[in-house]
């Protein structure tokens, strides 16, 4: 950051600060005539945001001419009276930009044949990764179809991008290949056989179920079907690698070779890992294959090897982003690429080129993806723009580089990586290193070259009167200590002065970062700056101690020994010492994202202080005061969303598994079920982009909510398609209570009991016959029986059945409970008429018999269901048994998330979609 710093500043041709800066007026005020590129990029950024509002492309092409002819007809008067009409030009142009940017391929030609069916699919290899070794499911729900959704275990397996050419055609008397165009990610599993040494190029063939990543339609819900288009993948499968066949080698293009360059890095330091020479090492100067998938996400950006736990720990301090490669990493090695010239003495010209190679070498190694790639060119055009600029200006460079990508991949703007980015040199450019230049860094450079008396005379008085006084201790310590002793008060000085900068380039970053972080990652990290701090010199230090391995390792592992120790030295330090701050429970708070105009009002203080740091001292200080302000106004609590006098139970659709939102009568909230993969993650979902449905689907619309804490959680039964998105929401949003029925032999589940324990969440065992008041409602239980037992793996009849009453309304919250439990409850006369029922275990056969649902008779039922699914739910029978009763039905497959508002007296609204604002 030191560095980064440093190269944003004012350089003369010696490569040092600008002896100009030393006088009274060190900071040049904010300006249009001075940052136009900055002024563009901007006007530019409001035009793309105003292209939401899909204007016509005609309308665009006339505004822009006529707003063009206004530009020139008024440049000829004065540049003031011309600034209104460039302004309007750059926005009519970024919203046309926005127009006409391309889309990601739908893929709609191979649509069609993911239909559930085993084909054979040909196509070429784009992309091979190895995954992490495969855990076996448990927990599995015990339905009759649950073969055809599990599949078979093995010890390993590579994650295969295929573009595909053939697929075979099927009816009950035909089977062709027909050429189709779309793209697929294939998991490729092996048992005793090895797997396939597949390459990127290679032709291969073999019987795949293709399948639709599922789209979960709520507020926030991350999506992994957009994930993978933007990667031009529409689909994704499971093969076994004794059922793949190598048909031969394909043509090897530029991006098989960034992808090829980017597996041989990786695989190098996972080699040395493997090798004697580390292995001999002592544990704590030895790197581990922990170790190995860290340096590879660091350095290469290949995230698979990561640990969970560890990326968890480095989440909850905001630090995580220092251990991936990201657009920082690339503005880190420029920094200090360009800084290391220009102390060698190298020209400004070839200091920029050099810094240009050796970056491009470095992001074509991390496999040069769309994050890199923008961070990479913003970095070219800055160090272009800043060498072709007369006086330097950061900001006017920054506006070059961001109007640069702007124009090439509109769609940045609304990233969270350029977002970041941009904020990040906004930050440190804009507003730390002015103050700085205000504040101390006249004291700073004053303790330079101390002995040269001649630049006394430069300096303001007071500033002269500290060199003086440094000379002076100076000269003391010679007398006490020797000669020698005479630079030790400037270069302690020198040191504080370091330590000085580097705390405020971290507040004023970090201040700012709570914006972002909060928006799209929902995360107030309490100990980041400290936690930074620490960590980014020592990721100054590690990351060219661990480049320097990997070169070693190139050449053999023995040479590779020495940075090998010092590198898991550093890296065992930083992982300790973040491993403890992640424990502290406030090192990490979750909140909701802040509304649209809090937003904007932080990004315009934001503008302000870019502008008052440059306006003069007293302006500056008021810039400090408003620094806070923006972190408070976006991290103050707001008032959830909620329907006053009215209970509320939301479906949320989180596919093939439950989770609903009650809101009670006087906002108390309660999360019933969390949603979760069907008996064990999707290898291509949980694997490679770490997927979790508590964490990307249920949490973020709890957030679009503006909820922070939920009161209760309640767990119908330990099935992972209710749980296992359950330890996420809970570490999340910290509930008061847990409310369960039975406790089965589950491992999962007593994982569950033990993290309740630990965030100390209240547990209660609820069985029939126990009633509760809760926030204006009065729950019943409904099941289990009081003495039922399972001393086995979990069932579906374990469910927790609750009755919720609110007046005259009254909801049926069923869970999974099969045929005997259903019996049970109406034998035992606790099945009454309710408004709305959740039909049990996603309208399969076994539950919702004749005799429950007549007892029940709702006006309204809804069915969690995920799309497509090849369990057959909901069941035919039951559908019509709940239209044969006029009950108005609802499904998640079909109207996404549901929100049923109950009244006191009985009646029920439906809002499809989301609920109430």
């Amino acid at each position: 950051m030191r560095s980064v710093s440093r190269a944003l500043k004012t350089d003369n041709a010696s490569g040092g600060p600008d002896p100009a800066l030393w006088r009274w007026t060190g900071v040049e005020r904010l300006r249009f005539g001075r940052a136009p590129l900055l002024a563009a990029a901007v006007w530019f950024a409001l035009g793309e945001v105003m292209a939401r509002n899909r204007q016509p492309a005609v309308v665009l092409l006339v505004a822009l001419a006529f707003l063009a002819g206004l530009a020139i007809v008024g440049l000829r008067w004065s540049l003031r009276v011309a600034i209104l009409p460039v302004a309007a030009v750059w926005m009519v142009v970024g919203m046309w930009c926005a127009e006409v940017q391309p889309v990601p391929i739908p893929q709609t030609a191979l649509q069609n044949y993911a239909d559930g069916l085993s084909r054979q699919v040909r196509g070429r290899v784009v992309r091979v990764r190895k995954l992490p070794p495969r855990q076996k499911a448990v927990d599995q729900d015990n339905d009759p179809a649950w073969w055809l959704e599990k599949e078979p275990d093995a010890a390993e397996a590579v994650s295969v991008d295929l573009q595909v050419q053939d697929v075979e055609y099927l009816t009950p008397d035909i089977s062709r290949m027909v050429s189709v165009d779309g793209g697929v990610r294939v998991t490729v599993l092996a048992n005793a056989a090895t797997l396939p040494d597949l390459k990127c190029g290679d032709v291969i063939e073999g019987p795949m179920r293709l399948k639709v990543p599922e789209r979960y339609r709520d507020p926030g819900a991350w999506q992994y079907a957009d994930y993978l288009l933007g990667q031009g993948l529409g689909f994704h499968a499971t093969v076994k690698a004794s059922k793949v066949t190598l048909l031969g080698e394909g043509t090897r293009d530029l991006q098989c070779r960034v992808y090829a360059t980017q597996s041989w890095a990786a695989d190098r330091i996972s080699g040395y890992v493997r090798s004697g020479a580390n292995r001999r090492m002592p544990p704590a100067l030895r790197l581990s294959a922990d170790d190995a998938g860290m340096l590879n996400a660091m350095l290469f950006g290949d995230r698979s090897g990561l640990n969970r736990a560890l990326r968890l720990g480095f989440e909850r301090t905001g630090s995580f982003h220092l251990f991936v490669v990201s657009g920082m990493h690339v503005a880190l090695l420029a920094g200090l690429v360009f800084w290391m010239a220009r102390r060698l003495r190298l020209s400004e010209w070839l200091a920029t080129l050099l810094t240009i190679g050796l970056t491009a070498g470095y992001a074509l190694l991390t496999g040069f993806g769309v994050p890199m790639q923008r961070a990479f060119w913003m970095i070219v055009i800055f160090l272009v723009a800043r060498l072709l600029s007369r006086d330097r200006n950061v900001l006017n460079a920054l506006g070059a580089a961001a109007l640069g990508v702007l124009v090439w991949t509109p769609g940045s703007l609304f990233e969270a990586s350029f977002q970041m980015t941009f904020l990040a040199i906004v930050a440190i450019g804009g507003i730390a290193v002015p103050l700085w230049e205000r504040g101390p860094g006249d004291y700073a450079r004053a303790a330079r070259q101390l002995w040269d008396e001649w630049e006394d005379v430069r300096l303001r008085p007071r500033v002269a009167q500290f060199r003086v006084m440094l000379r002076v201790w100076g000269d003391a310590f010679a007398g006490l200590l020797g000669r020698w002793a005479r630079g030790i008060p400037a270069y302690m000085v020198r040191c504080g002065f370091w330590a000085l900068e580097l705390v405020l380039i971290g507040v004023v970053v970090e201040t700012l970062m709570v914006l972002p972080m909060a928006m799209y990652f929902h995360r107030a990290t309490m100990f980041a700056l400290p936690a930074n701090m620490l960590s980014v010199p020592l990721v100054a230090v590690l990351a060219p101690l661990a480049l320097v391995t990997f070169c070693a390792a190139l050449v053999s592992p023995v040479l590779a020994v020495i940075p090998g120790a010092v590198t898991a030295a550093l890296l065992h330090g930083i992982r300790g010492v973040i491993g403890h701050v992640s424990q502290i429970q406030a090192a990490d708070m979750r909140v909701p994202g802040p509304v649209w105009w809090v937003a904007l009002l932080a990004v315009v203080g934001c503008g302000f202080c870019c502008w008052a740091v440059r306006r003069s001292r007293v302006w500056s200080w008021v810039a400090i005061a408003v620094l806070p302000l923006i972190a408070l106004m976006v991290l103050l609590p707001e008032r959830a969303v909620t329907s006053p006098g009215v209970m509320e139970v939301t479906a949320i659709d989180v596919g093939q598994g439950d989770s609903l939102l009650v809101v009670s009568p006087e906002g108390r909230t309660m999360l019933v079920d969390a949603g979760g993969p069907v008996g064990g993650p999707s290898e291509a979902a949980a694997v490679v982009s770490g997927f979790d449905v508590g964490e990307e689907v249920v949490a973020p619309y709890l957030w679009s909510r503006r909820i922070r804490r939920l009161d209760v959680i309640a767990l119908s039964h330990a099935h992972s398609d209710h749980m296992g998105g359950m330890p996420a929401v809970m570490r999340d949003f910290r509930p008061r209570e847990l409310w369960v029925g039975i406790d089965p032999d589950s491992e999962a589940y007593r994982a569950l009991l033990a993290e309740a324990k630990e965030l100390g969440v209240v547990v209660r065992h609820l069985h029939a016959g126990e009633d509760l008041p809760w926030g204006g409602t009065e729950v019943s239980v409904l099941a289990p029986e009081a003495s039922y037992r399972n001393d086995g793996v979990p069932v579906n009849d374990d469910s927790l059945v609750m009755r919720m009453q609110y007046g005259k309304a009254s909801a049926l919250l069923e869970g999974d409970a099969e045929a005997p439990s259903e019996r049970a409850m109406v034998a035992d006369g606790r099945i009454k008429a309710v408004t709305l029922l959740k039909v049990g275990h996603h309208g399969s056969n076994s539950s919702t018999t004749s005799q429950f649902f007549a007892e029940a008779s709702p006006e309204d039922a809804v069915i969690s269901v995920g799309k497509g699914n090849t369990f057959g739910h909901p069941k035919v029978e039951v559908i019509d048994r709940i239209a044969a009763a006029h009950t108005r039905l609802y499904r998640t497959d079909e109207f996404g998330l549901t929100t049923f508002l109950l009244g006191r007296d009985g009646g029920i609204r439906e809002v499809l979609g989301a609920a109430d604002e």
